[in-house]
């Protein structure tokens, strides 16, 4: 075996030090919304990887639609960001913050009382979510989005962006997959709009590319990728007739404006309909940046993936909970620990930096 994914990598301005990617991954363990130390050291943890992206993070008040997940939009929260990158660049590794803005993907239970769940379309998310305060609760229907609501949700993304850059960390990642609020602008199930945020291929990219323009020209493209999930389910999206052309008219805007990276995800293994081949393949041919595999990884296949140039770098999600020296587990065939379930989501350092190193 060549063990590609162990060669170092050149992304835009980075030396990684494998292809190694850590895959953003909800972790619920940031009280009041701010990245405590315990979670610096969970990223410290896991810095074996060449590059880490970090878990979904908000870049408004109306976008922290789960419990406990960090936002990067006020100086308290750029100062526990600030702790991680020190952490993970003392091991040597680079990060990404991935900004996620929820959208539809909410409760008020989860939010301040001055924020309020906003989406492209009035569509409401079936079934529910979990609260801290009262347990599971319904998806509300969220309020239409005005252009006003556009503008100012795109200048938040920058924001974030710049407090990025500010706290120290390499830089962004803005999620534009699994049903948030950038995919519900691309998908038919949330987006129902008229205007030019809406309807055809080019309105439906419109906030997408867009808000990629406008982060971009604030922090250097070079510092900029996009998560997308062609064909995913989660967040109640949907395929039609559109999907592969809604896609690939997306790869080749964010190509044109010069992202680092596009971060493709695969979320079959978890039992999501694949991603058929033909639309990677697409995706692949009209994005000139870095490619980004990802979904249900093992080395053997990473590796014949890379060979095959159906990417430049592989990321891998759970394994890295359980296994913070994945890398080095990875390299000996050493068998994985499998995380613990009950865990994933609690408050507290059990099931998150108590895994042996």
């Amino acid at each position: 075996m060549s063990e590609i994914l162990f060669s170092s990598f050149q992304l835009g301005p980075f030396s990684l030090k494998n292809r190694v990617v850590m895959a953003p991954m909800t972790r619920s363990r940031c009280e009041g919304n701010v990245p405590s130390d315990i979670v610096a050291q969970y990223y410290e943890q896991r810095s074996e990887a060449g590059l880490i992206i970090t878990e979904g993070t908000s870049p408004s008040a109306n976008g922290l639609g789960y419990a406990r997940i960090p936002g990067l939009f006020n100086d308290t929260q750029r100062a526990g960001w600030e702790k991680v990158a020190k952490a993970v660049h003392t091991k040597g590794s680079r990060v990404f913050v991935q900004l996620m803005h929820t959208g539809r993907v909410s409760h008020p239970a989860n939010m301040a009382s001055e924020a309020e769940i906003i989406a492209p379309s009035g569509v409401a998310l079936a079934g529910s979510m979990y609260t801290d305060s009262g347990g599971m609760q319904p998806h509300p229907v969220p309020r239409e989005m005005t252009e006003g609501d556009i503008e100012k949700a795109i200048a938040e993304f920058v924001a974030s962006a710049k407090l990025a850059i500010t706290a120290g960390l390499d830089g962004v990642e803005l999620h534009g997959a699994n049903g948030y609020l950038i995919d519900q602008f691309l998908n038919c199930a949330t987006n129902k709009r008229s205007d030019r945020w809406g309807g055809s291929v080019e309105n439906r990219t419109r906030f997408a590319l867009e808000v990629a323009r406008r982060v971009g020209e604030a922090i250097g493209f070079d510092r900029l990728g996009m998560r997308i999930s062609p064909y995913g389910v989660f967040g109640g999206m949907e395929t039609d007739a559109e999907t592969d052309a809604v896609f690939t008219h997306l790869a080749g805007g964010l190509s044109r404006l010069g992202l680092v990276y596009l971060h493709v995800v695969d979320h079959s293994a978890m039992g999501a309909p694949e991603v058929p081949q033909r639309v990677k393949d697409l995706i692949r041919s009209h994005f000139r940046g870095v490619v980004i595999l990802s979904g249900g990884y093992d080395l053997k296949r990473a590796e014949h993936d890379l060979i095959e140039k159906r990417g430049e770098l592989v990321a891998f999600g759970r394994p890295f909970i359980a296994n913070p020296r994945l890398v080095t587990k990875l390299k000996s065939g050493e068998t994985l620990l499998q995380p613990d379930q009950a865990t994933l989501y609690t408050p507290g350092e059990k099931g998150y930096t108590d895994y042996s190193l």
